[in-house]
């Protein structure tokens, strides 16, 4: 990708400009961001949305708001089991549609010029007439496609992220909109991590969210620990710790020095070896999602 090629997709501006100016830093709207649905084979028909919800092994669920009492009910779920289409203020939420559809990984491909290491995957929002999820926001970066219907979107910063009791979603407790827009098929909404957003449905919608990650730092040096550790020299034992000038102690609860010296030895070691973090990191970043796995193709005859 021609990363100093100004895009219709970032409203006319180029990917290495969009990762300057925007990227983790503020929103950017974007009219008009995809125009060619046709040539993609897309928008994605809703039966064959609904039909995906149902099946075991994808992520979906479904989110309502009767009279400001939220439920969430996980897949997978069944046509019958959805609300009537005429039904107001009802969600489907379904993840990792691109796994499943050939358009929607292709479409994906528009976003490449963040690195692959980063991206999450590409939710579908089925909304009927005043559907969302409430004003919340999210810890990593989304580009929110308009690809069916209208969804008017209010935004903010958001001083306070504390969240409302006793209910089974993520809602901002107090929710400070600054901005509001209605976007139409083809527009696009960036925003950066913790921005506060909250999305309504006007009459039936469909958005597409293009979720990019952010790995906890705690729990990626745990994964990557555990990874290294799994990499036992091919069955070579180790060196074996040594204390032949131990000395009699009176707090016997207290770790040697030398003990803490050969634990801390052995990590430098252990990250000192070529390509192994890397190595690791690589295996942790591609790990698939618990949903997801890999069928075998039929052996060659």
């Amino acid at each position: 990708m021609d990363i100093e090629q100004a895009l219709p997709l970032l409203g006319g501006i180029s990917p290495a400009q969009f990762m300057r100016k925007y990227w983790q830093k503020k929103p950017l709207l974007v009219r008009g961001a995809v125009t060619d649905w046709k040539a993609l084979g897309l928008p994605l028909p809703r039966a064959e949305l609904f039909a995906l919800a149902g099946e075991e092994g994808v992520e979906s669920r479904l989110i309502q708001n009767r009279g400001g009492e939220w439920s969430v009910k996980h897949g997978p779920i069944g046509r019958k089991a959805l609300p009537a289409l005429k039904t107001r203020e009802w969600t489907l939420l379904v993840q990792g549609v691109d796994l499943h559809h050939a358009a929607l990984h292709q479409l994906l491909q528009r976003f490449a010029f963040v690195p692959a290491a980063r991206l999450d995957d590409l939710m579908i929002s089925y909304a009927a007439d005043g559907g969302g999820v409430g004003p919340h926001f999210d810890s990593y970066d989304v580009f929110l496609l308009q690809a069916h219907g209208k969804r008017r979107w209010r935004i903010g910063k958001q001083k306070t992220l504390a969240l409302k009791e006793g209910i089974a979603l993520k809602i901002l407790a107090d929710f400070e909109p600054e901005e509001e827009y209605l976007l139409e098929p083809g527009d696009m909404l960036y925003l950066p991590p913790r921005y506060a957003h909250d999305g309504v449905a006007e009459g039936e919608c469909m958005t597409y969210s293009i979720g990019f990650r952010a790995p906890a730092q705690h729990e990626l040096a745990c994964d990557l620990l555990a990874r290294l550790s799994d990499d036992d020299g091919a069955g070579e034992p180790g060196a074996l710790y040594k204390d032949p000038k131990q000395p009699a102690v009176e707090q016997v609860g207290e770790i040697p020095a030398a003990m803490l010296d050969f634990a801390r030895q052995a990590l430098e070691k252990k990250l000192a070896e070529p390509l192994e973090l890397a190595r690791a990191l690589g295996e942790s970043l591609t790990e698939p999602k618990f949903n997801v796995w890999f069928e075998p193709e039929d052996a060659p005859r």
